[in-house]
């Protein structure tokens, strides 16, 4: 005898992406701060222009770059779980899905006109 179940699946087989995600963003960012902590230590920065002079150096630049973007997506995948898990509505989960990505965007870009910018 076979049952007819009706399931419904939704947000189904990205669990694990996003668990590894997770976890990889969160290496990078604590690799860059561990590297943040070791330089302002042995290089004593104390003032603004030490600190300028540090960013003078394309791969500090470039690793700050893939520190914000591992923040960036870190972020993107906590705050989506957190919204698909407690916002029921759909078209209201949809603005504030749109809502996030086009401001994390923003700021990305914008910590980039930082790093690069005149």
């Amino acid at each position: 005898m076979v049952k007819d179940i009706n399931r419904v699946i939704t947000g189904a087989h990205y669990g694990l992406r996003d668990w590894l995600i997770q976890r990889i963003t969160a290496v990078l960012m604590a690799v860059y701060v561990l590297l943040w902590v070791i330089l302002t230590t042995f290089l004593q920065i104390s003032d603004y222009a030490a600190l300028k002079s540090l960013f003078t150096n394309q791969w500090m630049r470039i690793a700050s770059f893939l520190f914000f973007i591992s923040l960036c997506w870190h972020a993107w995948v906590g705050v989506r779980n957190v919204l698909m898990d407690y916002i029921h509505t759909a078209s209201i989960r949809l603005t504030i899905h749109i809502t996030v990505i086009i401001s994390l965007f923003f700021y990305l870009i914008w910590f980039a006109e930082i790093l690069w910018g005149k």
